[in-house]
């Protein structure tokens, strides 16, 4: 996606925009303690719910994507590098200019009435926020995502949603009502439970323990969650101990599923996580260099290694048997309902993930 598929917003605008947006479009900045050195800009989208290419082998059809950038500033953020379609950078843009699409809702309405999703049989799991977290701070203030649920509500859509945002917890009573009428599943994302290992490469996020606080809040209301643990990072997260405590704390969070994955490095994502690892723990880039020097995902073994280590412990926690695909399952609380299935639920060894 790039700008000529966006138009400008029509509400006035109070600054100048750079000359690379559309001409009209509108630049925010909001003098808040969680929003200062960002900007938001806000436009009009043509379009909302896109579909996936065939070849991109993720275990959904289509995509709605209420925002792109995001506030989480995640390190390793494999979504970096679409910020580059639309002639931004991938690091410190990609955290602090953030493209509000303020007729989401609108849109999402129109576009779920169209034939091919309505008619479609079996109706296909769209997936929320898989390019930027929608829930991320920016959801407070322009709460495009009660509109968007609302109109998955009433078309009966099958999606899913993978998030780090407590802000969800907001709109529990609409996912419950969705899960009444339609499958939803829901997942928030934990690679690790080390508050000493998460704010340096999560800086922007809520804290392990309060997402998963988000997963039993969720389990409690009958809305069955999952944790997808990702990124696990080499020689960081990855020791014996760190996965265990990830795990139990993941089981007692009443966890339905668990996905490991390892990190991978995509293009964008690459290049500002290494040059953060580097500053804060030079003495691993050898190593790191070792294991994504000839592309985008540690060796196979590796994986593989870490994922087994994960199933065995899930199981020893209670939270279930391995699953054919990418993960461990178990029925919870809310085994009765049919839930999508998650945004994450891929083959671990082959990374093809949100995150």
């Amino acid at each position: 996606m790039r700008w000529d598929n966006l138009r400008p917003s029509g509400a006035a605008e109070p600054g100048p925009a750079p000359a690379l947006f559309p001409e009209g479009a509108v630049a925010r900045t909001f003098d808040a303690p969680g929003f200062r050195g960002i900007t938001f800009y806000e436009v009009r989208a043509r379009s909302i719910v896109n579909r996936v290419p065939a070849a991109s082998r993720v275990p959904f059809e289509y995509t709605i994507n209420p925002y792109r950038g995001c506030t989480h500033a995640c390190v390793y953020c494999f979504a970096r590098n679409s910020h580059s379609y639309l002639d931004l950078g991938t690091g410190r843009d990609f955290d602090s200019k953030i493209i509000v699409k303020v007729n989401a809702a609108e849109l999402a309405r129109r576009e779920l009435a169209a034939p091919r999703l309505r008619n479609a049989n079996p109706r296909p799991v769209i997936a929320i926020g898989p390019n930027a977290d929608c829930y991320q701070r920016a959801e407070g203030r322009y709460r495009l995502m009660p509109g968007i649920l609302r109109a998955l509500i009433d078309a009966a859509q099958p999606f899913g949603i993978l998030t780090k945002g407590t802000l969800i917890l907001r709109d529990i009573d609409l996912l419950a009502a969705a899960a009444e009428v339609t499958r939803v599943g829901v997942d928030v994302s934990v690679g690790f439970t080390d508050e000493r290992a998460w704010r340096p490469v999560e800086p922007g996020t809520p804290s392990p323990r309060a997402r998963l606080e988000v997963c039993a809040r969720l389990n409690e209301r009958g809305i069955g969650c999952g944790v997808l643990m990702a990124p696990i990072l080499p020689y960081l997260t990855d020791s014996p101990r760190a996965l265990e405590a990830a795990v139990r704390e993941i089981a007692e969070a009443g966890a339905v599923r668990i996905v490991p994955i390892v990190l991978h490095l995509r293009p964008g994502a690459r290049e500002w996580f290494m040059a953060w690892l580097s500053r804060e723990h030079p003495r691993l880039v050898p190593r790191y260099l070792e294991l994504y020097g000839r592309g985008a995902y540690a060796p196979r073994a590796y994986q593989e290694r870490v994922a087994d280590q994960v199933r065995r412990l899930a199981e020893r926690y209670g939270i279930g048997a391995a699953a054919a695909r990418g993960g461990v399952r178990t029925g919870g609380r809310a085994a009765s309902r049919a839930a999508a299935p998650p945004p994450s639920a891929v083959p671990p060894a082959e990374q093809l993930t949100l995150l």
